[in-house]
């Protein structure tokens, strides 16, 4: 038969205080109370562990070898308490955290520089992919949290089994060479932009929010040049290839011979930047403490002045 933990740690209290009354003291106990623990541990180890004497009690030789073995399970119950509080007061731990690369490059410097600030003893891992890489990272459990996005949309949104919520809205503006026809106007309609050629982040969510944007203004949009990211696609606009539709949260790094515009009638759908982590899962302090955080930096971010 196992020998019961909870019998074991009051032997280890009896062996300290040197009599089950003192012990019954110690632990808040009746003398009968301890004493009928005592009694079912000596059943479960199946010989005396104490030794009854007109001043007290000692243990038995098999009393002591149970002893020592209590003494490390409490010090490992200690050590485990002690580390679940520091997790839970963010004294140590790590925090896996995903992000697309324009939340990297825009506002997340700011929110890891709050974080570590206040909770420096926090282990803190950073993966920057794309949508796709990102979702494989959550489903393998590689990280706990991960920044995301989707297109604004009024319809029914699909089961994914995450749980989301919204940092901010993210809406598309227009890039143009500073000599483009429409480079003096700070605002164009959609429909404007029929004949134009157009460069993409090659990624199958940009490309079918371009052509959201473009089927509601009623024509296909003429790709010219798929971009690995949105610094190649403004280098491609620059030298003339075509213009873009980007995310402000892309602007951060504007080239100087670049026009932002807005598109008006019909404005384009913009972005939502999300928080996603495991449906039905309870998040860290760590990453609850990201999130806030996230939130907080990413609604108070405002993009560069584009002029």
């Amino acid at each position: 038969m196992p020998m019961d933990i909870r019998r074991m740690l009051v032997l280890v209290e009896v062996a300290r205080a040197g009599s089950l009354t003192a012990a019954a003291a110690s632990l808040n106990y009746t003398v009968s109370a301890i004493s009928q623990q005592i009694g079912q541990l000596e059943d479960e180890a199946g010989q005396p562990l104490i030794e009854r004497r007109p001043r007290g009690v000692t243990l038995t030789e098999a009393g002591r070898a149970v002893a020592r073995h209590a003494e490390r399970i409490e010090r490992s119950l200690t050590a485990a308490h002690e580390e679940l509080a520091d997790l839970a007061g963010l004294h140590t731990g790590t925090l896996r955290l995903g992000t697309i690369p324009t939340v990297t490059e825009s506002f997340l410097p700011i929110a890891i520089s709050a974080f570590r600030g206040q909770n420096p003893g926090v282990d803190l891992r950073i993966h920057s992919e794309q949508m796709t890489g990102l979702e494989r990272l959550l489903e393998s459990r590689e990280i706990e949290l991960a920044i995301t996005w989707d297109r604004e949309t009024s319809g029914t949104r699909p089961d994914t089994g995450r749980t989301t919520e919204l940092i901010i809205r993210d809406p598309n503006v227009l890039l143009v060479p500073s000599g483009h026809r429409l480079a003096d106007k700070s605002s164009v309609r959609m429909e404007d932009l029929r004949h134009e050629p157009w460069i993409i982040r090659s990624a199958p969510k940009v490309l079918a929010l371009l052509q959201a944007a473009c089927d509601a203004a009623g024509f296909d949009p003429i790709v010219t040049f798929e971009a690995r990211s949105y610094q190649e696609a403004q280098a491609m606009v620059a030298v003339g290839m075509g213009i873009a539709l980007v995310p402000q949260l892309a602007l951060h790094s504007l080239r100087n011979d670049l026009t932002v515009l807005t598109v008006v009638s019909p404005a384009p759908p913009a972005r939502r930047i999300l928080l996603t982590h495991r449906l039905g899962e309870r998040l860290s302090p760590a990453a609850d403490a990201m999130r806030k955080i996230l939130i907080a930096t990413g609604r108070a971010w405002r993009p560069p002045d584009p002029q």
